[in-house]
């Protein structure tokens, strides 16, 4: 009689099977739960200190780099617009501060708890700057200011190294797809540039100085004093018509960098007008920016007459893998 013996196994594989999806789809929950609550705020502690930074998700999308040809204020590299994607990311609540930055400055402030592996000997760290970085303007809770784009790279570098979680400096299009935040108006607020005091420390309010971070209010994703305060360092090679060379939605469009200047620097700063704070503006470096460094050849990590350029991390998400971070770095800081 085999049908009752054919009928038993059936049963027992439709069984087994009910639990096998039963137990896939709740592992598939959790894992999707975890996804889900690793891509929210999250503060980072330099171990073996104090210090820390915030960190806030950027949700990935698309949105259109660049100024429409009638924008107030616009030049003509902020052009033509171009329809992109941007993947996901974490992004500095704030703009890196001298508190954080001078960590990785003085070896004697991180000799305990640090990484498994790492070690402070390892580590090149910046020469001692040639100028008061600050200008007297002030140093704790201030942004950190006056280095150059290999110094803040290297930073990054120096925090994936001891920390295992890969940062970077943001890529023109993350910088400004960030700062729009969702939105098209020259500032994330609209089109009324007498609302700028209300977000920014430029020159009609700053009194020729930056100020602590995060005393305006933020733009609708969080992010503190992306106009003005000071200007902040992208991962990109200056190239007037970049723009012009993208295609409709390029994803993740970087500039690569063949040589030292210009690299493109977002968000104006304390010194700057209106014109000079929207989304879309682009600063290009210049070596004037170390006009009184004796150093010959001048230094590449400090710039002694740019105390209005400083930077802001952001971190992947999904992190590269071990090989891939290495891989970057290799490119990005072999001058």
């Amino acid at each position: 009689m085999p049908f009752p013996l054919i009928e038993k196994i059936s049963l027992d594989m439709i069984k087994r099977k009910v639990r096998f999806f039963f137990l896939l789809a709740v592992m598939t929950n959790v894992m999707l739960r975890a996804q889900s609550q690793a891509f929210e705020v999250f503060e980072q502690v330099l171990p073996g200190t104090k210090v820390a930074f915030k960190m806030t998700p950027i949700p990935g999308g698309t949105f259109m780099l660049g100024s429409p040809a009638g924008e107030t204020g616009r030049s003509e590299d902020e052009g033509p617009q171009v329809k992109i994607k941007v993947d996901s990311f974490f992004m500095g609540v704030h703009e890196v501060t001298f508190d954080v930055y001078e960590v990785f400055r003085d070896k004697t402030l991180d000799q305990t708890g640090v990484a498994e592996g790492w070690s402070a000997d390892a580590i090149t760290r910046p020469s001692p700057p040639y100028e008061d970085p600050t200008f007297g303007m002030g140093k704790y809770s201030f942004p950190a200011a006056s280095m150059t784009q290999y110094a803040a790279l290297s930073f990054c570098k120096w925090l994936w190294e001891k920390n295992g979680v890969f940062y970077r400096l943001p890529t023109e299009a993350e910088w400004e797809y960030a700062a729009r935040a969702g939105t098209t108006s020259p500032y994330f607020w609209g089109e009324d540039a007498s609302k700028l005091d209300d977000y920014a420390w430029h020159a009609g309010n700053s009194e020729g100085k930056y100020h602590h971070v995060g005393e305006k209010q933020p733009n609708p994703w969080g992010l503190y004093d992306m106009y003005g305060n000071v200007g902040e360092w992208t991962l990109d090679q200056y190239v007037e018509d970049f723009y012009s060379s993208l295609q409709e939605g390029t994803e993740s469009p970087w500039s690569r960098p063949t040589k030292l200047h210009p690299r493109t620097v977002k968000g104006g700063c304390y010194k700057d007008d209106a014109p000079h704070l929207r989304s879309a503006t682009r600063i290009k470096s210049n070596m004037d920016w170390k006009r009184r460094d004796p150093q010959i050849p001048k230094s590449f990590w400090w710039n002694t007459d740019s105390p209005f350029v400083g930077f802001r991390l952001i971190a992947p998400y999904p992190q590269p893998t071990k090989e891939k971070a290495a891989a970057f770095w290799a490119e990005v800081l072999d001058e």
